[in-house]
């Protein structure tokens, strides 16, 4: 039964964010009034961070000694950042110039002047299938950590794949802009391709941490520093530029809105449960 809800979960969160990323660049994105990047990423940021701090950590410490698990949050944040300076976690490295392509996205820029940037050339080469490949990689280890929640506990789970959900739409969103210079529906189903990687990853996680259900603290602290890592080494720093105060205001409060988004799912399935 577990197994058929993580499959779910992952399904939704994966190629979910790819149609509510695509619903969103149709609606148009960043106009006045409109849902822009900067708020995505915000609100991406916010469900990652209430996410690990709030229900993962507290779920992996419960009834465990807090260093072995202190020691792995911090081993999981470094092996991380080897993965993306190696180029295998495909996750960040595209948010700073895809946020920028977004937003001349949303202005209704020409996105084949020749200063693009080096990486949209190299994500479109090929038919874009070098990024894909990044991407399945990246929602295969989503639908890892997704399953360990779940396995855990399905409240946690629940609320773990709704924050991976929300950082995946910004993410997606810049995939579609990337890749949609040829046909658009090609592109769609060229990422949701990538995003169905997460259900896979959901069924490796689930045999995984089943087979090794003593370690699932360890998987926990995992999980919650890949949420921290996301959060606070791709996200918020791409949100760390000029603006004014009305806009930094208007970016805290979607962060806020992040946060406790989560925190309301987490209380509505605890008093569900």
């Amino acid at each position: 039964m577990i197994l058929i809800v993580i499959i779910g979960a992952t399904l939704a969160a994966g190629i979910g964010s790819v149609w509510l990323a695509a619903m969103l660049l149709l609606l148009g994105m960043g106009g006045r009034g409109r849902v822009g990047p900067q708020h995505l990423l915000s609100l991406a940021a916010g469900a990652l961070l209430s996410t690990a701090f709030m229900a993962v950590l507290p779920e992996a410490f419960e009834d465990h000694p807090a260093q072995p698990l202190f020691v792995t949050l911090l081993l999981g944040l470094v092996f991380f950042f080897i993965l993306e300076k190696a180029e295998l976690w495909h996750h960040g490295h595209e948010h700073g110039t895809q946020a920028g392509v977004l937003d001349d996205s949303a202005r209704g820029h020409d996105h084949d002047h020749d200063n693009d940037h080096g990486h949209l050339h190299h994500g479109h080469g090929r038919g874009g299938w070098a990024l894909i490949a990044g991407d399945s990689l990246h929602c295969f280890g989503d639908g890892v950590m997704i399953a360990s929640t779940f396995v855990a506990d399905v409240r946690l789970g629940i609320v773990a794949a709704l924050s991976v959900l929300a950082h995946e739409v910004p993410h997606h969103v810049g995939d579609l802009v990337v890749l949609r210079r040829g046909k658009r529906r090609a592109a769609l189903l060229k990422v949701s391709l990538a995003g169905a990687a997460t259900s896979l990853g959901g069924v490796a996680g689930y045999f995984i941490v089943g087979h090794w259900e003593g370690l699932l603290p360890y998987f926990l602290a995992v999980a919650a520093s890949s949420f921290i890592y996301v959060a606070l080494a791709d996200l918020i720093p791409q949100l760390q530029r000029r603006m004014s105060a009305a806009q930094a205001l208007v970016q805290i409060l979607w962060l806020i809105g992040g946060m406790g988004a989560v925190m309301l799912v987490s209380s509505l399935a605890h008093h569900a449960h």
